[in-house]
């Protein structure tokens, strides 16, 4: 059985496609950078982190974007050699008019290199592409529409693409209007001589879901799945997969779905989802009142999917033996999945001993050239030199991984010796550049060196902890989750002859809930990452070592 999420922490929007006997997943990145994070899997349940196919300035430049814009929703896509990779990159959301630029990049090996990008409509978001069988290629989006009010709730938008010329071409067409029902993330299949097209529904919250059209013709009309065998209250779209009515259950949230058949014909449905951090707004938040929060963001899980003789797909639920509507913890896996293809364990501590950083770090907008970083500086080490504020939209020295747990503790070792209470380095547990908790060296000029554990919700500062002297040598900075709460600790290195100073506890135990998708102000598709950075607001470039940086699940 495969257990769900099968890729943890922030990895939404998942697009899947199968090329022989080996699976790509492809999920949204937002402001983070390189963009598009790609999966590769031979069973469908162990998966492996590969290259980023958005790894140049000149094929994604994010600076200036706010929190949770950048890449939306990638399509992968495989057809007569060819990967393609449709993406939309939103430079304007929260907004009247919304900026959406959809894109198109190609490669021969899902490895790369990647070609640089080709503009093609901006209607809306969530761009699709489709291969049909005559060789002729489309464009299917969501519409977005600026409007008051809206002439529809819900509309998607199909033009063909030309790859020869490398444009857009005729005319494009509405093939779904909607007074009620609102849909987005659209794909289009053809089986059995027929068109589905595939769609997430009722945004992306835990109303979430994914519905279903088919239509005899690309162009329409489409009928719409309306059986579901689980209940529809008034008002609902009606979808074949959704977790809106069950709070209970572990994989919430659950929509913007893509599908994939394995080599033996079984089907599978890969989809977004949620788990609970156990904590909720307060009563009175301006945003999401009372709602639940989720720390990891949205998640990527699978489910198993059959096709019943009136032509329609149904989630089967192995335990069972049943069509359902509810997503499963447990799926089913393929029954002639490629044996002993696990990759190998996900990366835990870092000791900088290699001359690339590891894929799974991604930084804010842009890429972290030697201007920002290096491990050849100093052997061993990571060096950052000080850029921009935290706050920055352009040019922060930062790295991160995701949170893929509610129970995880991460750790650095830091060499910093800064000079003004303008330089600053540590350990970061964030969200946006609007919320985060910063347990940072700097300097005083009474103290001297110091220790302080900043918090900044929605643009709130607040110190935890008065400034604390250091003594001089390396410091060690730790933060422990669990549950929603963080407590971090330091422990400086230069320790008295016979032992190890132990981790000494700084600031209280802070309930770091706001660091999710719904207790943000502005940014709320993302998720929780612990990183590491450094800040130089004198515009010196000062630098900061890392020994290493390890995070793991308790």
């Amino acid at each position: 059985m495969i257990a769900n999420p099968i890729l943890r922490g922030f990895h939404p929007d998942p697009s899947i496609i199968r090329v022989g006997e080996d699976y790509y997943i492809a999920t949204s990145t937002f402001e983070w950078w390189p963009g598009v994070r790609l999966h590769h899997s031979k069973d469908l349940e162990h998966w492996e982190l590969i290259e980023y196919p958005l790894d140049r300035i000149s094929q994604l430049d994010l600076r200036g974007v706010g929190p949770s814009q950048g890449i939306w929703a990638p399509c992968l896509t495989y057809d007569h050699g060819t990967f393609y990779l449709v993406y939309t990159i939103v430079r304007s959301f929260y907004c009247n008019m919304y900026d959406t630029e959809n894109f198109l990049v190609t490669a021969t090996d899902i490895h790369g290199p990647w070609s640089e990008p080709v503009a093609l409509s901006n209607f809306g978001f969530d761009p699709s592409l489709f291969h049909d069988t005559d060789g002729r290629k489309y464009m299917v989006s969501m519409v977005t529409d600026h409007r008051v009010p809206k002439k529809y709730a819900g509309r998607i938008i199909l033009q063909e693409y030309d790859p020869v010329a490398q444009r857009m071409i005729g005319e494009a067409k509405d093939i779904y209007t909607a007074s009620d029902i609102f849909l987005e993330g659209p794909h289009i299949f053809k089986k059995d001589g027929l068109y589905y097209l595939f769609c997430a529904d009722t945004g992306t919250g835990e109303a979430h879901g994914q519905s279903i059209l088919r239509s005899k013709n690309l162009w329409g009309p489409y009928e719409m799945k309306q059986d579901p065998p689980a209940r529809r209250e008034r008002g609902e779209a009606y979808s074949i997969m959704t977790s809106r009515h069950f709070p209970e259950i572990l994989l919430q949230k659950s929509g913007h779905a893509d599908l994939v058949e394995s080599p033996d014909g079984e089907w599978y449905m890969v989809h977004l989802c949620g788990r609970k951090s156990g904590r909720k707004n307060p009563p009175d938040a301006p945003r999401f009142a009372g709602a639940d929060r989720y720390m990891l963001g949205r998640e990527t899980a699978i489910q198993q999917v059959i096709w019943k003789d009136d032509g329609w797909p149904y989630l089967y639920a192995a335990a069972t033996k049943e069509v359902t509507s509810v997503p499963q913890t447990y799926v089913a896996a393929p029954v002639a999945a490629t044996q002993g293809t696990a990759p190998g364990a996900a990366l835990q501590r870092d000791d900088f001993d290699s001359a690339a950083l590891d894929l799974d770090y991604q930084s804010l907008r842009i890429p972290m050239g030697d201007t920002y970083c290096s491990l050849r500086a100093r052997p061993g080490w990571l060096r950052m030199y000080g850029r921009s504020g935290l706050s920055s939209l352009f040019s922060q020295s930062l790295i991160a991984r995701r949170m893929t747990s509610y129970r995880m503790e991460a750790e650095t070792l830091l060499s910093f010796a800064p000079t003004s209470f303008k330089q600053m380095a540590g350990l970061i547990l964030l969200y946006d550049t609007e919320n985060y908790l910063y347990l940072h060296v700097s300097f005083d000029e009474d103290l001297g060196r110091c220790l302080q554990l900043l918090k900044y919700e929605n643009k709130v500062v607040t110190y935890l902890t008065e400034p604390l002297t250091l003594p001089e040598g390396d410091v060690v900075l730790h933060v422990a989750m669990r549950d929603g709460d963080a407590q971090f600790s330091y422990r400086v290195c230069a320790a008295p002859q016979g032992g190890e100073l132990p981790l000494t506890l700084i600031g209280p135990r802070i309930d770091a809930s706001f660091l999710s998708d719904e207790a943000c102000l502005q940014g709320w598709f993302s998720g929780a990452m612990i990183g590491l950075c450094a800040q130089d607001l004198t515009g010196a470039g000062i630098y900061a070592d890392f020994d290493y940086f390890e995070v793991k699940d308790v």
